[in-house]
């Protein structure tokens, strides 16, 4: 009900309403912040938002008090936004040409918006008075069933239990009974879902840091202590031991009361992160917080509440939990700052690891990127002299880095039992390795038994029919898949062009590559790790630590096994086909290949053994696989820098993609034309714009999808004038047009 003469307004971003902001007359006696969630009338219903402004009435313009409601209330479930989130939702929103409720919503997850939550609880039984033994005698004459509960509540080292351990449901009415007689008391306690499960960590003590790593932990100190949030780029080898300063750094900020953020860029490198975090902080393991997509709703509204309530200071996970509401944050470590995870590919389309330098800055807290192969953007920055760099050039246990053999696959002897899939020294190399009773991992970044399936008459290739990319076989569902839209089709007998019968299996993936490691090493044992294996959930974990204890001998997989893990026990990887990434469309093919070369090459002679990889290729002279082969972090990215400035590619540049998607190609196409017309009188000189052409993919999802390409110095310049005029575009409900700006993927 309304109240007359309103003093305080505040302007509200109601959620599902785009940028779309409703004037409420705020109560009297009601306190609200910039952040606070609150519940709002809107037209004949209520819905829930966010404030984004408060104030006096008169002070920036007229309000008609008659046009206002009142807010209904403010929620009190611990929702709000701190300040800095706020700050950074906008600043996100203006670069990424998104709206700030689209930004709001990764910050306040679902989950924690919506009040359809059922909190888990449990049933405590606790003794109040122990009956004496006359009236136990009694008990066990007339009610034998309570004198059980009785009996095992005595026996409880607190005399209380669980219901469920004293026997579920079947009991509560003896429960019930006890309970008016004045023996037991029933309790209900919520329990916190905690995505670690009953895992039990073991407990670990800082170890002693060498020279590098004393270095590299004082620094990150000295800008902790100073607030300093000036990035430091933390370069270090794989296996220099960068994890034991990040375990340190956090223990020094939680015990001066602050709160840390650890990204890693995918949800698959979270359990071990936090296994090593919550063995360190064995002592109060609820300091420790997981948040993820992969995680049931009631563990992520759990874990988010804990951490909004400053009970758990210590947050791991992917890109997505670059938004959680840790209170007095102090320290950010993202962990393999290279990684293109940290892009999402859906909008909105920040980047992880740019937002958490702009969020370190905003709450002035250190911040450091960690990475073995720094990714180009953070090299620059740091000869700029916008970050500082820290090396540590030298694996923490004394270890030399792994030989590393680049064999060319055109002359090099092929072993036929494996058809050519595996050279005759890489088999060689792995028969010595099981001998000896040590680990391999083969490296394979394509799934599937075979890329295609092809008539050899006709030429025709089976393909996807919402996506212009072949089907890829997968012999385990014995089905054809597109690994784009996950379209599943039956294996033809006969070509669907000519009818003929010469149609046969093209190609080689990771479900082939392990039968034929099956036949030709027996009595290994042979585990494969790809995307159509770990579907349930902590398969990958289960298989990990099958590894890490030496009940596979060889991992098979794709780059879900390249990067942050530790296995002594591995002295052998073999890299299968290096030349997969090279000739895929995009600026930073270099950079990836050569970065997802020397991550998986670092899983080898981590332990007291040395280690080797043996990377097969048929482009040996490629710069990505001969700087891997020497390990030359700096070399290559002198090289590819060189290259990218003369192109003037990021990071001498901004990139961004416009693509249209559409079920009608003629509609597509049209509207990515009209934009390009439109956009070309608009832009900035300093902006150059590619003219419309179909995608790489130009159709996938059942949709054709053309692009147009930008290039400026800065994102700044383009991305609001391209985001109005898509708005003003109207394309219609057949085309869909988005905007991705400072791109990672251009197919």
């Amino acid at each position: 009900m309304n109240q007359p003469g309103p003093q305080r307004v505040v302007r509200v971003l109601v959620d599902g309403l785009g940028d779309r902001v409703f004037d409420y007359a705020l109560p009297e006696g009601v306190e609200v912040q910039r952040g606070s969630r609150v519940e709002v009338p809107l037209r004949n219903r209520r819905t829930t938002g966010t404030v984004v402004t408060l104030r006096q009435i008169g002070e920036e313009e007229e309000v008609e008090d008659t046009a206002l409601r009142f807010i209904i209330r403010v929620l009190d479930d611990g929702s709000s936004v701190s300040p800095e989130l706020m700050d950074l939702a906008e600043w996100a929103a203006q670069y990424y040409a998104v709206s700030v409720e689209q930004m709001l919503r990764c910050i306040v997850p679902e989950q924690v918006r919506s009040e359809n939550h059922d909190p888990k609880i449990r049933r405590i039984v606790r003794m109040v008075r122990r009956p004496s033994e006359e009236e136990l005698d009694k008990m066990r004459v007339r009610a034998q069933r309570q004198a059980a509960v009785i009996c095992t509540l005595v026996a409880t080292e607190n005399s209380c239990a669980t219901l469920s351990q004293l026997g579920g449901g079947r009991v509560l009415n003896v429960c019930r009974s006890l309970e008016k007689q004045g023996f037991v008391r029933l309790e209900i306690e919520r329990v916190h879902r905690d995505p670690a499960g009953e895992t039990e960590f073991a407990p670990t003590k800082p170890l002693t840091l060498n020279e590098e790593q004393e270095v590299a932990l004082h620094s990150i100190l000295e800008a902790f202590a100073a607030g300093d949030s000036k990035p430091l780029l933390l370069q270090g080898v794989t296996g220099s031991g960068k994890t034991e300063v990040y375990l340190q750094a956090a223990e020094a900020a939680v015990s001066q009361g602050k709160g840390v953020l650890i990204l890693v860029p995918e949800i698959s490198l979270t359990p071990q992160t936090v296994a090593r975090f919550k063995g360190r902080f064995a002592n109060n393991p609820g300091l420790v917080a997981i948040l993820h997509s992969a995680m049931s709703g009631g563990e992520r509204y759990d874990e988010w509440h804990a951490i909004h309530r400053g009970r758990a200071r210590i947050v791991i996970g992917p890109r997505s939990a670059l938004f959680a509401p840790i209170v007095n944050l102090g320290l950010i470590i993202v962990d393999e700052e290279h990684d293109s995870s940290y892009k999402q590919e859906s909008a909105p389309r920040y980047h992880g690891r740019d937002l958490a330098v702009l969020r370190a800055r905003l709450e002035r807290a250190a911040v450091v990127l960690g990475s073995a192969t720094p990714s180009l953007e953070s090299i620059y920055n740091a000869r700029r002299g916008k970050y500082r760099l820290v090396r540590m050039a030298h694996r923490v246990d004394g270890q030399r880095l792994p030989l590393t053999r680049v064999l060319d696959m055109r002359s090099e002897p092929k072993d036929k039992s494996l058809m050519g899939l595996v050279s005759n020294y890489l088999k060689r190399a792995m028969e010595q390795r099981l001998l000896r009773g040590e680990q391999c991992i083969l490296f394979l970044n394509r799934r599937g038994f075979a890329r295609a399936l092809q008539c050899s008459d006709c030429g025709h290739i089976v393909t996807c029919e919402h996506c212009s990319l072949p089907l890829t076989y997968h012999i385990t569902e014995n089905r054809l898949i597109c690994h784009i839209c996950g379209y599943r089709s039956v294996v033809p007998e006969s070509c669907p062009e000519c009818r003929g019968r010469a149609i046969q299996l093209q190609g080689s993936g990771t479900q082939k590559v392990e039968e034929l490691l099956k036949r030709a090493f027996p009595n290994a044992r042979i585990q494969r790790v790809d995307a159509d294996v770990t579907v349930r959930k902590n398969a990958l974990r289960d298989i990990l630590e099958a590894f890490r204890s030496h009940r596979i001998d060889i991992l098979l997989g794709t780059q879900m096994i390249s990067k942050g893990l530790d296995f002594p026990r591995v002295t052998l990887v073999g890299v299968l086909n290096a030349d997969l990434g090279l000739s895929i469309p995009d600026p930073r093919a270099a950079e990836r290949t050569f970065q997802l070369l020397t991550q998986v090459a670092g899983r080898a002679g981590r332990g007291d053994m040395e280690g080797e990889v043996i990377i097969q290729t048929y482009n040996p002279q490629a710069a990505a696989i001969q700087y891997t082969r020497r390990h030359d972090t700096d070399g290559f990215a002198e090289n590819e820098l060189g290259m990218r400035e003369r192109f003037a590619f990021p990071p001498f540049s901004h990139l961004a993609v416009i693509t249209v998607r559409s079920v009608r190609e003629e509609l597509a196409s049209f509207a990515i034309s009209t934009l390009y017309r439109r956009l070309q009188p608009l832009l900035p000189p300093s902006t150059e714009i590619s003219e419309p052409l179909p995608a790489p993919i130009v159709k996938a999802y059942g949709q054709y999808r053309y692009q147009c390409v930008l290039k400026a110095p800065s994102a700044r310049v383009f991305s609001q004038v391209i985001a109005r005029q898509i708005a003003l575009l109207s394309p219609g409900e057949d085309v869909t047009v988005t905007l991705d700006v400072d791109a990672y993927s251009f197919m």
